[in-house]
Order: C-alpha cells, then sequence, then structure tokens
C-alpha cells in the first residue's frame, strides 16, 4: 500500500465514532455483601425486664416525689400498697420533669363496681406535654361520644377500637409521641403525633394532634417548648381510678 494511501486510511479511522471502535471501559465491580452493610455506630444496649434500664421511673409503687400539683406543691393523691389513687377534689398532678419526644407506659383501673354513664363513670386524663389529652374513661359497657372514650385524642379522633378490660383489672397505654415544632410565626411546622396501644392493642396510629384538646371549642396551636405528663382529677361523681408501674423513655 502506498504511503499516501495508509495515511488517508488512518485519518479515516480517527474520524469513526467511539461506537465502531474497539475502546474498553472499566468493569464494573461485582456486588459483595460487606458494600450495603454498615456496623458503626453500634445502637446502646437497653436491657427490658423488669423494665427499660433507661427508662425514668414516674412511680415506683413507693411515693409522688416525682409529680406535684399544677401550682408546683406536693401532690396530694393517695398512695397505698403499690398504687395511687386520684384524691378528689385535690387538683391534677403533673410531673416535675418536662418530656418532648418519648416512649410512655402507664397502668390503669377503673373500680370494681363504679356507677355512673357516659362521661361520668371512671373519668380522668392524660395531658401529653401538659397540652394534649389521651382520654382515660371507663368504656365497658358504656357507650359516650366516640372522640371522647377512652383511647381518643380528646375531641379529635376516636380509637380504632374499644379494648377496655372490665371494671377491677388492670388497662395498660403504651404510647409513642413526637412532639411538634413550630415555625417563626408560632403555627406548627410539624404537628405532634401519636400512637397509642391499649391492652397491647391499636387505638391511635401515628394519629396527627391537631392542637390543644378543649372541652367546649375547637383545637388550637399554642407555641411550646417541653412539659410535663399531667393526670386529671376530673371531678365525676363515680368512684376515683388508679395508677400504677409508670415509666418513660426519652427518645
Amino acid at each position: 500500500m502506498k504511503r499516501k494511501n495508509m495515511i488517508a486510511l488512518a485519518g479515516l479511522t480517527l474520524l469513526l465514532p467511539l461506537s465502531a471502535q474497539e475502546k474498553k471501559y472499566p468493569e464494573r465491580a461485582p456486588m459483595t455483601p460487606a458494600m450495603t452493610e454498615y456496623w458503626l455506630p453500634q445502637p446502646p444496649v437497653v436491657t427490658p425486664d423488669p423494665i427499660p434500664s433507661d427508662a425514668i421511673v414516674l412511680f415506683d409503687g413507693n411515693d409522688l416525689s416525682q409529680w406535684e400539683n399544677t401550682k408546683g406543691a406536693p401532690a396530694e393523691w393517695t398512695v397505698h400498697n403499690g398504687v395511687f389513687t386520684v384524691k378528689k377534689g385535690t387538683g391534677d398532678i403533673q410531673t416535675k420533669q418536662k418530656f418532648s419526644d418519648f416512649q410512655l407506659h402507664l397502668e390503669w383501673r377503673v373500680p370494681e363496681g363504679i356507677q355512673g354513664e357516659s362521661q361520668a363513670r371512671g373519668n380522668s386524663g392524660l395531658f401529653l406535654q401538659g397540652i394534649y389529652e389521651v382520654q382515660i374513661l371507663d368504656n365497658y359497657r358504656n357507650e359516650t361520644y366516640v372522640n371522647g372514650q377512652a383511647g381518643s385524642i380528646y375531641k379529635q379522633t376516636a380509637p380504632l377500637v374499644n379494648a377496655m378490660r372490665k371494671p377491677g383489672e388492670w388497662n395498660t397505654y403504651d404510647i409513642i409521641y413526637t412532639a411538634p415544632t413550630f415555625k417563626k410565626d408560632g403555627t406548627y411546622r410539624t404537628p405532634p403525633t401519636v400512637t397509642l396501644l391499649q391492652n397491647g392493642i391499636l387505638l391511635q396510629n401515628h394519629t396527627i394532634i391537631r392542637g390543644t384538646t378543649p372541652y367546649i371549642g375547637f383545637p388550637e396551636v399554642k407555641e411550646h417548648g417541653p412539659g410535663p405528663l399531667k393526670l386529671q382529677d376530673h371531678g365525676d361523681p363515680s368512684k376515683p381510678i388508679s395508677f400504677r408501674n409508670i415509666w418513660i423513655r426519652e427518645l
């Protein structure tokens, strides 16, 4: 082949698209299990029995040293045999410590032989951060408005089911609560949410709380920071309810 023709052929090769040339690309490394594993940080170890080892015990059966009334004075409810009971007329009580996000365990009992109907039968309430009420009420064969029965977000969201035990038996509440965050104008950036199980049965599933839970009126959004847990001295004429085994884990 003449030199001139060889040069022309070489030039033509340079002008060919890359797809027509034998260009080699790096091969992708084969996937291995280690590519999708990470080992750090390791989660802390929490032992579960009899209560989580990182839990704060709010009532250990002995006294109400972790509680006070809403004016900051000592709580006056009655403690007896590892249980504390509403002392009617003395007012609500609340934890001395304030909380944001948490996991809560609480046990409560309506007295055997209780009388009354609707809201006038074993009525109390658990106020998350002192503001948002989860209803406590005897709804064993006792109908009331559904967004005011046990396990409701009071006057907002009815429970998925009625999981009440009969009077004289202990009920459990297990709650996962996420506190709200706020914008500069005081409205919610992210609203509070709650998941609630009563006696191991789901009643509220990541439910959005729309604001305060008043008896009369609609929810209002009020900016706040960490707050206590509050238990209600409702004032209905029925026998008072009791509590035991209360602990909380900050999240």
